[in-house]
């Protein structure tokens, strides 16, 4: 074809050439030709299609060549799926023509075989991390309180103590009675014929008291299912022994020990409210806490000594721990049982040499004085005692085993917090001297007390904002010890510190600038500024410091940065033997402060306040908890074990002349005398 003719095409040529060639209708496969393209007419199967409007005639563009054809151009779908036989129904009508392509159908290509999982396989979740906040460690705290010891309380809530307090309550008044009719039997006041209505009335006594406390001897014939055999247990069966002998009594007309019964119940009994009010007390204590301090012991804290440090506790800290069965505890059992042991002992060897009724008597009386009255509550009171002063501190101990950590040799960290917490410590004015900038003494005294620390920090910082100075770098800071500090700031020598530590440095002082608690500044040499501070002497920093220092064996180690501190200054504020403070020097309070504490550590004591005073009552109180315990374990031990000795000689002797009721509710009052005395022990903390 000859490429120079120029030729003129139009829209009605082409569809005029293409309609008279009918065989371009069928798609050529084989060749490689063109797909038929037909315009204005739609597949029979695809939806209707938007009528397009006939373009109006164009001016005729320039010729092109013969060979080449111009198509209109192709709108392509706007979406990611590409259809080629059905157009999409809702796109928007264009002006442009639509041509519409019949593609000739491609043999799909063989798929090569993929087995099918037998089970659908899911995308690994990787779980975000979570991020530490201390609002989510609230909740979570609050989350355990809620579960553990609130729950705790409100079950002991709805248990209730007024039974049992009446039960206590009418059993004492058992206990006078008894005790009445026995002086009158033993002044010979009970007439012969009146003598089975005392009998009688004792007997009905003992049962009375026995019926206000079943409820505690069931609950002991329960403890012996779990493996445990305690002097509940004991008691329960005392009263089967006394309610055998009382048949004995009501034939031979021997009044029976009652009276002691009932006060070994009455005991009993109030054991088991101190119990549960010391329980109901420790759980209120948890309960409204918002956080959490526990009191660790680190071995070889200080001079060889250990060291009570304090950490972020835990609610299982107290609640794995405090169910446990003390050590006491312990030994009261295993002693109940080796007296029950004894008591058989003497009673059959009684019942061998003088018959049957002088064996039972001597059972239930074995029984009644191997275990004094107060035995009961040697345990439970002092706990009770110490628990009421706890519980107004926010303290809870972790168990006899946080008891006994904390008691031996230590020594106790305190820092500028506990002797003066924020806001006790206040600027009441300033007075500067010399020529230098007041903002400038400012910024200076402020600098040194930054390297410093303690307590003045909070108050110089403000003073500092107040006055928009700046905090320049110290270099050469020395803490002198001696209530001063120093170092070169700016180039230039600073001292802060008390009015007599600067007149050792050889800084004059003018007359008229003594100040109590106040703090000096010299700048090369001048005395520069005065700042009056005030240290306001809370109450339970100073009943925590006095209460420390009472104890020997625990000794409170300063790790303050406040060089006002010194031990002139508090023992004139707090009033304390300041010999039993330990002051180390600046780089050992660095050094102790920076110790680190094992995760692994137990937990000994709990608070939930940040006072010196719940502390000092947690490691004070279990020293005196611990001392007075043991004290009243081993005063009754001594007391039954003598019982037991004298029952043994009157079973050999035969002899009953002793074995009176008054007798032995008199050998019961004179060892509770001693053994309540020293439950008293936990008051002084």
């Amino acid at each position: 074809m000859d490429m120079d003719t120029n030729q003129d095409f139009d829209l009605e040529d082409i569809l005029k050439e293409f309609s008279e060639h009918p065989e371009a209708k069928e798609p050529a496969q084989s060749t490689g030709q063109m797909p038929e393209l037909r315009f204005d007419e739609e597949p029979s199967d695809a939806p209707e299609m938007p009528e397009v409007k006939e373009p109006e005639a164009q001016e005729p563009e320039e010729p092109a060549l013969p060979d080449t054809q111009e198509f209109a151009p192709v709108e392509e779908p706007a979406s990611d799926a590409i259809t080629t036989d059905e157009p999409a129904s809702d796109a928007p009508p264009t002006d442009e023509p639509t041509i519409v392509m019949d593609l000739p159908e491609e043999p799909e290509a063989p798929q090569p075989a993929v087995a099918e999982p037998a089970f659908e396989v899911e995308e690994e979740f990787i779980p975000a991390p979570i991020v530490f906040t201390p609002r989510s460690r609230l909740k979570e705290l609050k989350k355990q309180l809620v579960a553990g010891p609130e729950r705790r309380y409100y079950e002991l809530s709805e248990m209730g103590v007024g039974r049992l307090q009446a039960a206590v309550l009418l059993n004492l008044l058992v206990v006078l009675i008894c005790g009445g009719v026995t002086a009158l039997f033993a002044l010979e006041l009970v007439p012969e014929n009146r003598m089975k209505l005392v009998v009688f009335s004792q007997v009905m006594a003992m049962l009375i008291s026995a019926l206000l406390g079943c409820n505690l001897m069931l609950d002991s014939l329960g403890d012996l299912f779990k493996g445990r055999f305690t002097v509940n247990t004991l008691l329960t069966l005392t009263f089967a022994a006394c309610l055998i002998d009382s048949l004995f009594c009501l034939k031979e007309l021997r009044v029976p020990c009652c009276a002691a019964f009932s006060l070994e119940m009455t005991m009993a009994l109030w054991a088991r409210l101190q119990k549960h009010n010391t329980e109901m007390a420790q759980m209120d204590t948890m309960r409204k806490a918002v956080r959490l301090h526990g009191i660790v012991r680190v071995e070889n804290y200080y001079e060889g000594k250990d060291g009570l440090l304090r950490k972020e506790g835990e609610v299982s800290d107290f609640m794995d721990t405090y169910k446990k069965m003390p050590s006491p505890e312990i030994v009261q059992s295993v002693y109940a049982v080796l007296s029950l042991l004894m008591c058989i002992g003497i009673a059959v060897f009684a019942g061998m040499l003088h018959g049957l009724s002088m064996g039972v008597q001597i059972l239930s009386t074995s029984l009644l004085v191997a275990v004094p009255a107060s035995f009961f509550v040697s345990i439970s009171r002092p706990m009770a005692i110490l628990e009421a002063r706890l519980h107004m501190v926010g303290t809870v101990l972790c168990g006899w085993e946080g008891v006994k950590d904390l008691c031996g040799k230590a020594v106790f960290p305190i820092s500028d917090l506990d002797l003066f917490p924020q806001g006790s410590t206040k600027l009441n004015g300033v007075k500067f001297y010399g020529s230098r900038n007041p903002d400038e003494v400012v910024s200076y005294t402020t600098s040194v007390i930054h390297i410093a620390g303690g307590g003045l920090v909070p108050v110089f910082d403000q003073l500092l904002k107040s006055r928009n100075g700046t905090v320049y770098p110290v270099r050469s800071f020395r803490n002198y010890g001696d209530g001063g500090i120093g170092g070169e700031v700016d180039g230039l020598p600073v001292l802060v510190g008390t009015m007599a530590f600067l007149q050792d440095m050889g800084v004059e002082i003018p007359e008229g600038t003594m100040v109590n608690q106040a703090v000096y500044a010299a700048v090369d040499g001048e005395l520069c500024a005065v700042y009056a501070i005030s240290y306001a002497k809370m109450r339970s920093a100073a009943a925590g410091l006095v209460t420390l220092c009472g104890y020997r064996k625990l000794k409170p180690l300063k790790l303050s940065g406040d060089f006002m501190l010194t031990e002139e200054f508090l023992r004139s504020k707090f009033n304390v033997k300041t010999r039993r403070i330990a002051f180390p020097d600046r780089d050992t309070c660095q050094k102790l402060q920076q110790h680190p504490i094992d995760p692994e550590e137990p937990v000994l004591a709990l608070t939930t306040r940040e006072e010196l005073v719940s502390a000092a009552y947690a490691i004070t109180g279990a020293r005196a908890l611990r001392l007075s315990t043991k004290l009243g374990v081993i005063i009754h031990l001594i007391g039954g074990t003598l019982g037991l000795i004298i029952m043994l000689v009157l079973g050999y002797l035969g002899s009953t002349e002793l074995l009176t009721p008054v007798n032995i509710l008199l050998y019961q009052l004179i060892w509770a005398v001693p053994g309540l005395l020293v439950t008293e022990w936990t008051r002084i903390v």
